[in-house]
């Protein structure tokens, strides 16, 4: 009985190393692919998070240019809310580039930090309230592009800046994830 217990232990031992190594083999391979997909899609969000800070400041020039035309004719009432938008060269938003980010929110959010996972959910769901924003400032200047009243023109004010005060604190957050 000792000696086919022997014999047994023999021919297993090996077997279970060689399975470890495998295992430990795999593992590590495992790894280093894991490793190498996140320093991709954080080198690709952080470059559309550069463009989009860039965007970002771009655009609140404009929407500040823009807030002063408004200002200019603000008690002119023969100048038209499209007048005003046509004077000041339209009005500009920003586009909120995350497709990385949420490539990695579909698929492999775990090998994040949960830092930058949160500060890039705060993101996405900034750029969602600026849409709405966005369409909601639409909506009011295409029903009333003929409009020329002081009451119309401040609320359009309003909306301009409610959307700057959107569009800052999401810069902050980009810059947060920008210098990590």
């Amino acid at each position: 009985m000792k000696k086919y217990f022997k014999a047994f232990i023999k021919e297993i031992v090996p077997i279970v190393f060689g399975i470890l190594i495998a295992l430990y083999i795999n593992n590590w391979n495992e790894n280093r692919k894991d490793n190498r997909y996140i320093n991709q899609i954080s080198t690709s969000i952080d470059k559309e998070l550069t463009e989009t800070n860039k965007e970002i400041m771009d655009n609140i020039k404009v929407q500040k240019s823009f807030l002063d035309t408004l200002n200019l004719y603000l008690e002119n009432d023969k100048i038209s809310l499209l007048d005003i938008t046509l004077k000041a060269g339209g009005i500009d938003i920003p586009t909120i580039k995350i497709n990385s980010w949420k490539a990695i929110s579909n698929s492999k959010i775990e090998l994040m930090e949960y830092n930058k996972v949160s500060t890039l959910a705060n993101i996405e769901e900034q750029k969602e309230i600026l849409k709405m924003k966005t369409e909601k400032l639409a909506d009011f200047l295409y029903s009333n592009t003929k409009e020329t009243g002081k009451e119309k023109k401040e609320f359009m004010k309003l909306m301009m800046l409610d959307i700057i005060h959107t569009e800052i604190p999401l810069q902050g957050e980009i810059e947060t994830i920008l210098k990590e």
